[in-house]
C-alpha cells in the first residue's frame, strides 16, 4: 500500500479535522514532498477572528496569493516526477471567501480567484475527512493555537456544514470521504493501515469510509 498511483493527493476538511495531522503522516508513509497551509503566516488572522467584517477581505486575499504561489510552483517543478500530498485544496479558498466576505467584496474576490484558478492543478484524490461539529469545536479548543482562540462556536458550524456543500459539488478529482470521527490515523497504526487500504481498493470518482464507535 505505497500511494503509488497517486502523484498529488489532498488532504482536506474544516478546522479541527486533523487534515494536517494525516497530510504529514501519509507523507513519511509515501516518503512524498509536502505542501502545508501556513495560517501563522498570514498577519490578518488573528485580527480577522476578532474583527470579521474588517479584515475579512485582507485575510483572504492573502490566503489566495499564498495558495496559488505555492501550487503554481509545485506545477512548474514538474509534480509528477514526485510524488506530493498537501492539506489544502486551492479551490476550498473560494469556500472560506462566500463565508466571510460582503457582496461587493465577495464580487471583487471572484474576479482575482477566477483570473488564478486556471493555474492551480488538479489532484489525482482528495481526502475529505468529517467529523461532528461538537468535535471540531472541542479539539479546535484543546489545541489552543493563538489565532484560533477567538473563533467562534458559531462560524465553525457553518464552516463545516459548508465544506459539506462545497464537496457534494465537487467532481474535479476523485473524492474518498471519511468519517474521522472515530478513527486515530497518527497514534492507532491500525487506523492508519485500513485507510491506506481504502485508498488502494478506491475505483469509483466518490467513495465512502466509515468506522462506527462502540
Amino acid at each position: 500500500m505505497s500511494l503509488s498511483k497517486y502523484r498529488y493527493i489532498v488532504v482536506e476538511g474544516p478546522i479541527g479535522v486533523g487534515k494536517t495531522s494525516l497530510t504529514k503522516r501519509l507523507a513519511e508513509h509515501a516518503e512524498a514532498q509536502i505542501l502545508l497551509e501556513k495560517p501563522q503566516d498570514n498577519p490578518f488572522l488573528s485580527r480577522f477572528y476578532d474583527d470579521p467584517a474588517r479584515y475579512a477581505l485582507q485575510t483572504q486575499l492573502f490566503f489566495l496569493f499564498q495558495r496559488i504561489n505555492e501550487v503554481r510552483d509545485l506545477a512548474q517543478m514538474d509534480m509528477f516526477r514526485s510524488r506530493t500530498i498537501s492539506d489544502y485544496l486551492f479551490e476550498k479558498d473560494s469556500l472560506f471567501a462566500s463565508l466571510t466576505l460582503s457582496d461587493d467584496e465577495y464580487k471583487l474576490y471572484q474576479s482575482i480567484y477566477q483570473s488564478l484558478a486556471p493555474q492551480a492543478p488538479s489532484p489525482d484524490l482528495v481526502i475529505y475527512l468529517q467529523a461532528s461539529t461538537e468535535s471540531l469545536i472541542e479539539r479546535v479548543r484543546r489545541r489552543g493555537h493563538r489565532y484560533e482562540r477567538a473563533i467562534s462556536d458559531d462560524y465553525l458550524t457553518r464552516l463545516s456544514d459548508a465544506y459539506g456543500e462545497f464537496f457534494h459539488h465537487y467532481e474535479a478529482a476523485p473524492v474518498l470521504v471519511v468519517n474521522s470521527e472515530y478513527l486515530n490515523f497518527v497514534d492507532n497504526e491500525n487506523d492508519f493501515k485500513l485507510l491506506l487500504d481504502r485508498i488502494d481498493k478506491m475505483r469509483g470518482r466518490r467513495e465512502y469510509f466509515n468506522v462506527g464507535g462502540n
